[in-house]
């Protein structure tokens, strides 16, 4: 299977898109979106709102109003008041080797 079929068959198409909110990595902005389809490393947004003269090289995507559920997320391609992302990984942080006392 093609990359690019492959990629579309394994993304999740919303009837109604979810509401969601874009913030900042430093909090200094924040603006409201909708979530159109999403796939394990990347997302569709639509923003009605204006985004000029944000900062969105890298910028959080929460998925729910407290902020307990969100993705570091940085802007692929802009097209109208759509808004291609992809979801960037968090580095393993390696665990302490702790040692067992005998």
């Amino acid at each position: 299977m093609p990359k690019e079929k492959e990629r579309e068959s394994q993304r999740v198409a919303f009837e109604r898109p979810l509401p969601a909110q874009m913030m900042a990595i430093d909090g200094t902005w924040r603006r409201p979106c909708f979530v159109k389809d999403v796939s394990e490393n990347a997302a569709t947004l639509r923003v009605e709102s204006s985004i000029e003269g944000l900062t969105l090289t890298e910028f959080f995507l929460l998925l729910s109003s407290t902020g307990l559920a969100y993705r570091r997320c940085q802007l692929d391609r802009v097209n109208g008041d759509e808004l291609e992302v992809s979801f960037l990984r968090q580095k393993a942080r390696k665990k302490p080797n702790r040692e067992t006392p005998a």
